[in-house]
């Protein structure tokens, strides 16, 4: 099994006579051996096979300290070699970036930085690294850097980190929704309406067509009347890439009662900030026979739930983050997780804002959207760190599917604020009145034959319904301290920069 077919996973291979296949053999990773709270102790004795990637490589007189990390955990498996070991003469070839795989027994470990160690009887290295170019080496590099090998980076502690707790909020978020009763579904990536109205949006379309030599001639591309002839196009009419699946997931939760979308989103806003990304995923949950209380119940509660997971599940990675990305983050996200969430009215909030006597970058006043330094001072200094919800925002600032309330001037919106990154998660109770929905449209010059099976929803059994949205790299940047946007995303798509 430790020869050529150190992958295998069958107990045999396949011949022409058609045998069965073989059982699929889940590898043991590091991470099962010293993720116990005995840190390994019990693995003592026990023979262990490890395939990984060299982070360190130590020689001495007598032995060879190679250091292999497998990607499961934080923690490196320290392998110990001796001249007897099989394969020892590999060793000029084990360098930071190899793969390898080494096979020996679990022992206790001399050092202080862990507590057991591998006894190495045979090492294969799989694949070799030329330490002279790989981009990689033992000294920090900084996040800039690294975002130009995002190939490679995943092999350093941090975006490491970043990738197990992307992956257990991403696992818990589903696992919420399954448990409460929603049903996932998936919401077209293509699109012909624009959810937010704003219009900034990347088109998909096959006019532009790349067989000319340098790219497709501007007199190439179908016109009529001086402006571009989408009935000439792939589907026949502007399409783009989606802003949200909202309006699709109301179609489904206006059948199935709860249900939730959670996929890529883009918006083509030339936004180089560390907010900001052209392409991020969206959490989108969507309730029927739900207003705007139960819409705040449900994301307070989705909120608590993921934190908690990452809290119980990624302690080593967690405490990574707390000690050399953000101090004090596991006691931030603590206090999420225990806090009640308090909720006050956009007006309210205002009144808030000009009595602290706080001089603020940006202007507070009725009928201006809330920024960022806003949102933080109200949850972090207001309200000393505890998660706020702002509700019943002005009409004016928010999307033309909000519930308009009976003052005629707000509507049924909240935003969920969270300490150091401000808004987190948005959402509104829909407006589910016909008559309303179409004057909206009106008001927000939107085209409503282009909306047509949007307002079937309301001709057609309507019932009150909330939902709201949550950019999935924030609540990753939320998570894990993470300053930069860019950085919680495998990779990152922003003006200028399509790489990898």
């Amino acid at each position: 099994a430790l020869s050529s077919g150190w992958r295998r996973y069958c107990a045999a291979a396949a011949t022409p006579t058609g045998d069965a296949v073989g059982e699929f053999r889940r590898r043991i990773r590091v991470a099962e051996v010293k993720g116990g709270e005995d840190q390994g102790a019990a693995w003592v004795g026990k023979e262990l096979t490890v395939r990984g990637w060299v982070r360190t490589c130590r020689a001495q007189r007598t032995v060879t300290f190679v250091e292999v990390n497998d990607g499961s955990c934080l923690s490196n498996m320290q392998c110990v070699l001796t001249p007897e070991t099989e394969g020892y003469g590999q060793i000029d070839s084990i360098n930071t970036g190899a793969s390898v795989l080494v096979e020996g027994v679990v022992a206790s470990s001399q050092g202080v930085k862990q507590k057991v160690e591998l006894k190495v009887s045979k090492i294969i290295v799989i694949g070799e690294s030329d330490p002279t170019s790989f981009p990689i080496q033992k000294k920090r590099a900084s996040r800039e850097f690294l975002r130009t090998v995002a190939h490679l980076r995943p092999r350093t502690n941090t975006f490491g980190a970043v990738a197990r707790v992307r992956n257990a909020l991403a696992y818990a978020t589903h696992k919420f929704f399954q448990d409460s009763g929603f049903i996932w579904v998936s919401s077209p990536i293509i699109t012909a309406s624009d959810c937010e109205g704003a219009g900034e949006q990347f088109y998909v379309t096959t006019l532009l067509s790349n067989s000319a030599e340098g790219g497709c001639l501007v007199n190439s591309i179908p016109s009529k009347d001086g402006r571009v002839d989408w009935s000439q196009d792939f589907f026949c009419k502007p399409a783009f890439l989606t802003v949200s699946g909202q309006l699709n997931g109301e179609t489904y939760a206006s059948a199935l009662s709860d249900i939730y979308t959670f996929g890529p989103t883009f918006r083509a806003e030339n936004s180089n900030t560390s907010r900001h990304l052209a392409e991020f995923w969206m959490i989108e949950p969507e309730l029927a026979f739900a207003d705007l209380n139960d819409d705040m119940a449900c994301a307070s509660a989705y909120l608590q739930y993921v934190v908690k997971y990452i809290l119980e599940n990624c302690k080593e990675d967690m405490d990574f983050f707390d000690t050399w990305v953000e101090k004090g983050i596991i006691d931030r996200l603590n206090n999420v997780a225990e806090k009640n969430f308090v909720q006050m009215s956009y007006s309210d909030a205002i009144k808030l804002l000009i009595g602290s006597n706080k001089k603020f970058e940006f202007p507070v006043k009725w009928g201006l959207d809330l920024q960022s330094e806003h949102e933080r001072y109200i949850t972090e200094v207001a309200f000393g760190g505890s998660p706020v919800i702002i509700r019943d925002y002005p009409k004016e600032i928010k999307a033309f599917y909000m519930r308009q309330n009976d003052d005629g001037k707000t509507v049924a919106a909240m935003d969920l604020l969270v300490p150091r990154v401000g808004e987190l998660i948005g959402g509104s109770q829909r407006e589910e009145r016909l008559d309303y929905l179409e004057a909206r449209l009106d008001e927000s010059n939107l085209n409503k034959d282009s909306y047509w099976w949007y307002l079937d929803l309301r001709r057609y059994g309507s019932v009150p319904h909330a939902g709201f949205g949550l950019g999935f790299e924030r609540l990753v940047q939320f998570a894990t301290g993470i300053d930069n946007i860019r950085d919680a995303i495998p990779f990152p798509r922003v003006p200028g920069s399509a790489e990898f």
